[in-house]
């Protein structure tokens, strides 16, 4: 008689990313980035805040922009991750919306540059990006993990439906300093 390992459960295929996305609702157009976009990139990711909230490499210059368009590329083809920039009318990059797959679940960040905030962008980017997760992944719940001190990412995820999860913290580093993340949940309609 031989050990053999425990049958794994299969997985269901994930569906796979598409090659160019588009989203749109709630007053936004989130849609792929681009070469022209990586100029604009500085004035939204290269400031203290998302240094210092987001694993976003700082100081951010149009180089670090171009290493994040081929990045992004590469999460997308993997069937990792989607980053989508921000805009109102599929212009101007405002912002950042990601959707990643993880152990933990689907997972959505965002992040928006200093001059576009006040607008409530983070808010119905998580929720277009949300019903995306839901609609086309099947997904059955979407997450949020988010420091308890950043009280900006706490007012985003309030407004856009999610609840702290009774699951562990999640500690870590980044960047040279310890964090400490809360998960927050929004579940299928």
């Amino acid at each position: 008689m031989t050990d053999a390992p425990p049958e794994q459960p299969e997985r269901p295929e994930q569906p796979a990313f598409p090659e160019r996305m588009e989203l749109r609702g709630e007053g936004l157009v989130l849609r792929d980035w681009t070469e022209d976009d990586v100029a604009a990139m500085p004035a939204l990711f290269d400031h203290p805040d998302i240094a210092y909230w987001t694993p976003i490499v700082s100081p951010f210059d149009e180089e670090a922009g171009r290493q994040r368009l081929v990045r992004t590329r590469q999460l997308r083809a993997e069937g990792t991750a989607v980053l989508l920039a921000v805009t109102v009318d599929g212009g101007a990059p405002l912002g950042e919306v990601m959707l990643r797959r993880s152990p933990e679940g689907t997972e959505i960040g965002y992040a928006v540059g200093p001059a576009h905030r006040g607008r409530g962008l983070a808010a119905r980017a998580v929720r277009v990006m949300a019903s995306y997760a839901f609609e086309e992944l099947g997904a059955r719940q979407v997450i949020l993990e988010l420091e308890a001190e950043n009280a900006a990412s706490v007012a985003v995820a309030t407004r856009a439906g999610f609840r702290r999860l009774d699951v562990p913290l999640i500690t870590g580093e980044e960047k040279g300093r310890p964090y400490v993340l809360q998960t927050w949940g929004l579940d299928r309609p």
